[in-house]
């Protein structure tokens, strides 16, 4: 049922600059707007997908509204890549200082990391620039109704908010997902930490447990560990990143031994208890039974979608709890006048696959459009140190469907700029269609893969072979290079005995 009435945000610690990003993303003074009395989208949900979508389809000239039940900007603002990618900030300063010495650059003592003033750093970023999303610029600025509270569906072309009914042509279901609740005894009563509630910390915990060796588990694992946290990593398979190509994964699971992260693999947790000591989170790995105390825990073990009170069964929106809403291919729902974008419904879960989608969205909800989300290329990054970037297909999808490639690996420490940087660990791996340049797939190994997949990404998405890549003129000394090395060894395989024989008859004669 919708509720009348949003409670008072609070986002811990109350500091002037939480309070600045609530009085931008969720004032507590706002006055819903009068509905208008009829829209062309109604927009459920304003985190990036919402967002983009609102004010893409207003400036085009529609009549949209937006709602929101907590903080516009959704988790990538508020919980997720924005205030990490600070802390990660924080954290690569210490690695750096850490690996000093190899430089030539003598460290007298251990970095001193004031980690309340690494939290207030984040915060104050995130508070700067929060006003982008705030309420006040979609309604006054970009010309979107921005109603706050908890918005459901009342009939095919109806939805209440905060007492308020809304009429739509088209509506938009972006109301994204949540950490995961793992069944396991005793957590809730101990207490733990999520992406969501991580980022109030205000004091570093001395002993810290981190269950799930996923992306976001690993990227708090190794923050927390830099500024100064024992951290133990608990993950249920053999590997961490098991979903990212396993050479990559195994790079950065070195690099996570070697920063005395321990790594208890394979395990399974049976239940946590709170002690004096401290919370004892008592697992299996492997066979044996054991168990580990820790100060606090941080679980990271999937998402689930947010679905709870939309009302979508009224409106034949069909969906499930773990999977989220159903879409087809053009992101329409199982109610045709219901589109859905974002993690909602989406198996990427990535802010910037979000934002396609939304445009995607605009399209086909305003124009009759029949955009796919099948023909999008999207890219994905873990941010730890090293960055492990991927696109495309990886080893494998591609024996999985049975696909005959031909992959070109280049090391780092074959690469100028790498060497130079102490960075010779990573590599540069794509991998082209057997007897073609088509590039299917690539991944990337460096402390910045990130701000390098976009290279293959261009080439995928523009149909531009490998061998043509050859051809572009990498400034040297540079990492990227690597990836135009990957080219010239693609290049040289055309150079067959027939060819080469060819070449050598034709110079001979020319001589």
């Amino acid at each position: 049922m919708s509720q009348s009435k949003v409670d008072r945000i609070i986002v811990h610690p109350m500091d002037e600059y939480n309070q600045k990003l609530v009085s931008y993303l969720g004032p507590p003074d706002w006055v819903n707007p009068q509905p208008a009395s009829s829209y062309n989208l109604v927009v459920i949900g304003a985190g990036p997908a919402g967002l983009i979508v609102a004010a893409g389809a207003a400036g085009l000239g529609a009549k949209v509204a937006l709602i929101e039940k907590h903080l516009m900007g959704g988790d990538c603002l508020n919980v997720g890549c924005v205030p990490s990618k600070a802390m990660i900030r924080s954290a690569r300063a210490v690695g750096d200082i850490w690996n000093a010495s190899k430089f030539g650059v003598k460290v007298s003592e251990s970095p001193e990391v004031d980690f309340a003033a690494v939290m207030e750093r984040m915060r104050r970023i995130r508070a700067g620039i929060s006003d982008v999303d705030s309420v006040d610029r979609y309604q006054h600025t970009l010309g979107v109704d921005v109603f706050l509270g908890y918005g459901s569906f009342t009939s095919n072309n109806t939805i209440e908010v905060a007492g308020k009914t809304l009429k739509f042509k088209k509506a938009v279901i972006a109301t994204g997902g949540r950490a995961r609740k793992p069944q396991i005894s005793g957590l809730q009563e101990a207490g733990y930490l999520t992406n969501e509630t991580v980022f109030s910390l205000t004091e570093r915990p001395q002993r810290l447990a981190v269950i799930g060796g996923g992306a976001i588990g690993c990227e708090l694992a190794q923050i927390m560990r830099r500024l100064g946290s024992e951290v133990i990593l608990l993950h249920k398979n053999a590997h961490i990143l098991d979903k990212e190509d396993v050479d990559a994964a195994t790079i950065v699971q070195q690099a996570f031994v070697r920063e005395d992260i321990q790594l208890i693999l394979e395990s399974k947790i049976d239940r946590v208890e709170q002690t004096n000591a401290g919370k004892v989170v008592y697992y299996q790995s492997q066979g044996k039974a054991a168990s580990v105390t820790v100060d606090e825990i941080i679980v990271s073990v999937g998402r689930s979608p947010n679905v709870e009170g939309l009302n979508l069964e009224t409106v034949g929106v069909e969906y499930d709890t773990e999977k989220g809403v159903f879409v087809n291919d053009n992101l329409q729902t199982t109610n045709p006048r219901i589109y859905a974008a974002g993690d909602i419904c989406m198996s990427h879960k990535f802010t910037h696959a979000a934002d396609f989608a939304a445009r995607m969205v605009i399209q086909n909800t305003l124009f009759f459009g029949r955009k796919k989300l099948s023909a999008l290329t999207i890219p994905w990054c873990t941010y730890t140190d090293p960055e492990v970037a991927h696109v495309g297909m990886g080893d494998r999808e591609l024996q999985a469907q049975g696909i005959d490639v031909d992959t070109f690996l280049i090391p780092f420490n074959k690469v100028d700029r790498a060497i130079l940087d102490g960075e010779e660990e990573g590599f540069v791996k794509i991998h082209v269609k057997k007897g073609s340049d088509k590039i299917l797939g690539g991944t990337i190994v460096a402390r910045h893969a990130g701000d390098m997949i976009g290279e293959i990404t261009l080439a995928m998405v523009n149909n531009i072979g490998l061998g043509k890549i050859a051809s572009v003129i990498h400034p040297y000394p540079t990492q990227a290079e690597a990836i135009r090395k990957a080219a010239d060894a693609y290049n040289r395989t055309r150079l067959t005995p027939f060819v080469k024989d060819l070449f050598n008859k034709w110079l001979a004669w020319t001589r």
